[in-house]
C-alpha cells in the first residue's frame, strides 16, 4: 500500500455553500490560486448544476488551475454529471465525483428507494461520468451510518462500475475515531476488489471528531483525506486540512506516511480563506489560531527560550508564521522580561532587573498584556508619567444616515490646546478619524487592521474596537469601550495616538543618553 495520502480540498464546494453569501468568482479564483500553492492533490471547486454562477467558477477554475486536478461534484443525476462534463472539459486533469445516500434514514427516508435501486442508479452515475473522464470518484453519503453489509455491497459495485476512488463520508459528524477506523478496517477485509480504487473520507465536526475520524481511517488504510481551509463547512465544519497535514507531517516517523503539502503556505491561506469568507479564526485553533504559537506562562516561557520543542512541537515557521510569541502578562517572568529588553537593544547594564519587573507587574495587572513600547516606556518614565494623556477626547458628535454625507466633529486636548475640528468620511467612524487627523494637524498613524466586538447582548451591548497602526515603522494597539461603536473606535485611535507620543519620548530619552554618552 502506498505511503503517500493525497490531500483533497472541498473548501471551494463543501466550505463555500456553509458561507451566509457566495463568493465571487474572482474570489473564488483567488482561493483556487492560495489552495494550489500549498500543495492540495484535488480541488474541488463547486457544483455545476446547481446556479450558472457555481458552473462560471468551475469552469473558471478549471481553465487557471494547473498543477492540481480540478474536481466538479454532481448527484447520481446524468444532468447533474453532463454539467460536470461541460465546466471541467478546459482543465489539464479534472475529475468527476458523483454521489448518492446509502444509510437506511436517506435511503428510506430521503430517496423513497430500495437498496437495490441505489445500487443501480449509483453504478449508471458511475459509467455515465466515465464517458468524461477516467478519474471517477464515488461517494456514499452518510456512510458513516450505513449498514456494514450494505456498504461493502455498495463499494464493490462502484468500483466494478469504474469508480477510481470511493469515499466514505461521515455525513454528519456521527461516529468516533475506533468506530469510523473499524469501518474503513472492514472494508479493507471484506471488499475483494478494494485494491483498484483509492478509499477516501470525508469527515464532519459535528462532535469534534473530524480530524480524529480522519486519522484513524488513514491509519486504516484510507489514502485521500477530503478537508477544507480552518475546517469550514456545513454546520460545525470539515476536517481542517492544516491539522490534518501537519499531524501527518509531524508525526511523520510513527505513521510513516506523506502528503504533497507545502507546509510553509499554511498561515497565508488561512489568512485569505478567513478574510475573503468572512470567517473569523478562533484565537486558540490548532495550527493557525493566534494562541497556536503564542506563550504565556512563565514556565513555558522559560521553557521555550532554553529550548524551543520544551513547548512546541513544530515550529510557527513551518506553517509559514515568522515566529512565535511571548505575551507580556502578570504571568511572564524575569527571564522574558529580560530576553524581550535584549531583543529592543538594552544591554543588562541599562537598567535594573528588579525594578523594571516590579513597575511590570504593576502595568501588567493594570492593562492586561503590555506591549514592547509600554516596556520601553518602564526604563525612561514613571507610572504617572506614562498615565498623563498628551491626546483627549472632549467631545464627539457623528451624524450618518441613508441620504446624508457622514460627518463628525471632534473637540480634543492636545498637549496643554484644546482643538475642535470636523471632517466627512465614508461612514460615522471615518469621519471621526478624519476629524481626529485635521486636529493633529498631519496623519500621524496609518490604521491598518479595525476590529468590532460586541461585549454583551441586545441591541445595547457595549461596543468594544480594537485598533492596530504603523507609526515610524512600528505597530501599536489600541482598544475602545463604549456604547457607541464610532466613541469606541475614536477611543481606540486616541489610545494607539497616546502610546505614538511615548514613543517618540522614549526616542528623544535615547537619543540623548547616546550625546551624552558621545560626550
Amino acid at each position: 500500500m502506498s505511503n503517500q495520502v493525497k490531500i483533497f480540498d472541498t473548501t471551494l464546494r463543501d466550505g463555500e455553500q456553509a458561507l451566509p453569501a457566495s463568493l465571487t468568482v474572482k474570489e473564488k479564483l483567488q482561493i483556487a490560486f492560495a489552495i494550489e500553492r500549498l500543495g492540495v492533490d484535488i480541488i474541488e471547486a463547486g457544483f455545476p448544476v446547481s446556479s450558472p454562477g457555481d458552473f462560471a467558477s468551475v469552469q473558471s477554475i478549471a481553465r487557471e488551475i494547473k498543477n492540481a486536478t480540478v474536481c466538479g461534484l454532481s448527484r447520481a443525476l446524468e444532468k447533474d454529471i453532463d454539467a460536470c462534463g461541460e465546466a471541467l472539459k478546459v482543465a489539464n486533469q479534472f475529475r468527476i465525483h458523483t454521489f448518492i445516500a446509502t444509510s437506511d434514514i436517506h435511503v428510506g427516508a430521503k430517496l423513497k428507494k430500495s437498496q437495490e435501486e441505489i445500487v443501480e442508479m449509483a453504478v449508471r452515475a458511475i459509467k455515465h461520468a466515465r464517458r468524461y473522464t477516467d478519474d471517477v470518484e464515488f461517494s456514499c453519503e452518510d456512510a458513516g451510518r450505513t449498514h456494514i453489509d450494505y456498504l461493502c455491497r455498495m463499494v464493490e459495485a462502484a468500483i466494478t462500475a469504474g469508480a477510481t476512488t470511493v469515499n466514505i463520508p461521515d455525513t454528519v459528524g456521527y461516529t468516533t475515531p475506533t468506530e469510523f477506523g473499524g469501518i474503513i478496517k472492514n472494508l479493507f477485509d471484506r471488499v475483494p476488489n478494494i485494491d483498484k480504487a483509492t478509499i477516501s473520507v470525508h469527515c464532519h465536526n459535528d462532535l469534534g471528531l473530524a480530524v480524529a475520524n480522519s486519522l484513524a481511517a488513514v491509519e486504516y488504510g484510507a489514502r485521500q483525506v477530503e478537508a477544507t481551509i480552518n475546517g469550514i463547512g456545513e454546520r460545525a465544519g470539515n476536517c481542517s486540512l492544516e491539522e490534518i497535514a501537519m499531524i501527518l507531517q509531524t508525526r511523520q516517523a510513527m505513521l510513516g506516511l506523506n502528503t504533497n503539502i507545502n507546509s510553509h503556505e499554511i498561515s497565508r491561506t488561512s489568512k485569505l480563506v478567513s478574510q475573503l469568507c468572512n470567517m473569523p479564526v478562533q484565537a486558540n485553533k490548532a495550527i493557525v489560531g493566534a494562541n497556536a504559537f503564542s506563550h504565556s506562562s512563565g514556565i513555558h516561557q522559560d521553557g521555550v527560550l532554553k529550548a524551543q520543542n520544551t513547548y512546541e512541537i513544530m515550529t510557527p515557521e513551518s506553517v509559514g508564521i515568522n515566529k512565535n510569541n511571548l505575551n507580556l502578562t502578570s504571568r511572564s517572568g524575569r527571564h522574558v522580561i529580560k530576553h524581550r529588553l535584549t531583543e529592543l537593544g538594552y544591554k543588562q547594564t541599562d537598567y535594573d532587573l528588579e525594578a523594571i519587573y516590579s513597575a511590570f507587574l504593576k502595568l501588567a495587572d493594570k492593562k492586561g498584556q503590555v506591549f514592547d513600547y509600554d516596556l520601553e516606556a518602564l526604563l525612561f518614565f514613571d507610572q504617572q508619567k506614562q498615565d498623563e494623556a498628551y491626546f483627549e477626547l472632549l467631545y464627539l458628535q457623528a451624524n450618518s444616515g441613508r441620504e446624508i454625507i457622514p460627518s463628525a466633529t471632534v473637540k480634543m486636548r492636545i498637549g496643554e490646546k484644546e482643538i475642535t475640528e470636523s471632517a466627512i468620511g465614508n461612514g460615522p467612524v471615518d469621519a471621526a478619524f478624519n476629524a481626529i487627523t485635521k486636529a493633529i494637524g498631519h496623519n500621524r498613524v496609518d490604521v491598518v487592521d479595525f476590529k468590532l466586538d460586541s461585549k454583551g447582548e441586545g441591541a445595547d451591548a457595549l461596543a468594544q474596537v480594537s485598533v492596530i497602526a504603523e507609526y515610524n515603522g512600528r505597530r501599536f494597539n489600541g482598544i475602545g469601550l463604549a456604547t457607541d461603536i464610532v466613541e469606541s473606535g475614536v477611543k481606540a485611535l486616541i489610545y494607539v495616538l497616546n502610546n505614538t507620543h511615548l514613543a517618540d519620548q522614549i526616542d528623544q530619552q535615547k537619543k540623548q543618553q547616546v550625546n551624552i554618552a558621545g560626550v
